[in-house]
Formats: C-alpha cells, sequence, structure tokens
C-alpha cells in the first residue's frame, strides 16, 4: 500500500484516477471508475466496471445499475450525489475478457487505495457488498461457503454490510430461485435507503 499522505478526499481520488499500476494488464487501457464525497453515508462495492462503464466513465451506467437502483428504491440523482452515496469497487478498471464473462477485479486498486479511500469516509454507516469479491475482502471468516448462503444470512452482518448477489441480467435465473430476497431483503434494503434519503437512520 502506498504510504503517501493526501491533504483531502478529492486529491486522493485525483491520484487513484491517474493510477497506473496495472496498466500493461488492462485491454482498454487504465480508466479508474468511482466516485465519492466525504459526507456519504452509503457506500457501494461492486466488482469491477464494465465495457459501457468504462467507455463512459460512469458507474454502474448499464444494465446492473438500473436493476442495483430499482433494488435500492431511488433514482439515478439521488444513486450519483456522492454527498450520500459513495461508489467505490473491489477494481476500479476494466479488467478484461475471461472464458466465462469478464475477468475477476485486479487486487492491485484494494492493495494500493482502498484503506486510504475508506479513511476519507469517516460517516459511512451501510455498505452495500455486491458479489463475491465484495464480500470475500469484507467479511472475511465471516462469510458463508457460498454467495447465496452469505446473502440470506444478512441479519449476521447488520447494520453495517448488506450482502447482495449482483444485479447483472444473468442473475435472473437465480432471482428466480431465491424469491426470498426480492420478498425479505429488499424491503429492508429500501426502508434503511429512505431513513438515510429522510436524514436518519434506522435499526435493520
Amino acid at each position: 500500500m502506498t504510504k503517501t499522505r493526501y491533504p483531502s478526499l478529492e486529491a486522493l481520488l485525483t491520484a487513484v484516477r491517474n493510477c497506473r499500476a496495472c496498466e500493461k494488464h488492462l485491454p482498454l487501457g487504465p480508466r479508474p471508475v468511482l466516485r465519492a464525497g466525504a459526507t456519504a453515508c452509503i457506500l457501494i462495492v461492486g466488482q469491477a466496471p464494465g465495457t459501457r462503464v468504462h467507455a463512459t466513465g460512469i458507474p454502474w451506467n448499464d444494465a446492473s445499475g438500473e436493476r442495483l437502483r430499482m433494488w435500492m428504491g431511488i433514482d439515478r440523482d439521488v444513486f450519483y450525489d456522492t454527498s450520500r452515496i459513495a461508489i467505490i469497487p473491489m477494481g476500479y478498471c476494466y479488467p478484461g475478457r475471461g472464458k466465462s464473462g469478464d475477468l475477476p477485479p485486479r487486487r492491485e486498486c484494494a492493495d494500493l487505495w482502498l484503506n486510504h479511500l475508506l479513511a476519507e469516509l469517516p460517516r459511512i454507516e451501510l455498505t452495500l457488498l455486491i458479489g463475491q469479491y465484495a464480500q470475500r475482502h469484507f467479511l472475511g471468516d465471516r462469510r458463508m461457503p457460498s454467495l447465496t448462503e452469505t446473502v440470506r444470512n444478512w441479519q449476521a452482518y447488520a447494520p453495517q454490510y448488506l450482502p447482495l448477489p449482483h444485479p447483472s441480467p444473468r442473475n435472473t435465473l437465480w432471482l428466480k430461485r431465491n424469491p426470498w430476497f426480492e420478498q425479505q431483503l429488499l424491503p429492508v434494503l429500501r426502508a434503511r435507503i429512505r431513513a438515510f434519503h429522510a436524514g436518519r437512520e434506522v435499526e435493520a
């Protein structure tokens, strides 16, 4: 991890966006995509940008983002309001394609930057852990043997964390097989988001 100290969150974000640590491994080149404001109380941690997000530089600017916003019960204006919501994936640049989809997020991002970023976000009260990579990093040995079990046991990680499946259209079958997610967990997620939006927090 870099030991450089930054005078502000904005200076740190500038440094992250200028990062070229793994440039030679990125098929589309480096373009770190993340957003954060010092007053944010919600943190969204996903995997890594896809090609559309890489092209636009806007996180969750795709079908997965539309579903995530629906899950949260908010519109794009609230979602992209950095004074309320920080968006920091496990990998900041598009990692390329593998045999069965996009490659995993590269580890350099978290190793170099994540702790610095979290230190500049003192008001975070709820972190949405989207997908196995975020859950593995933040929950460690506390996570269950599978993503499904981890999400099903979400109460074990509340109120600080809320594990979620990835909202990708490719997970539509998972949602059909696990109706409890939309019936039981999404109402809790939306209630907590509404509470933050109203300027107060409630117990999960």
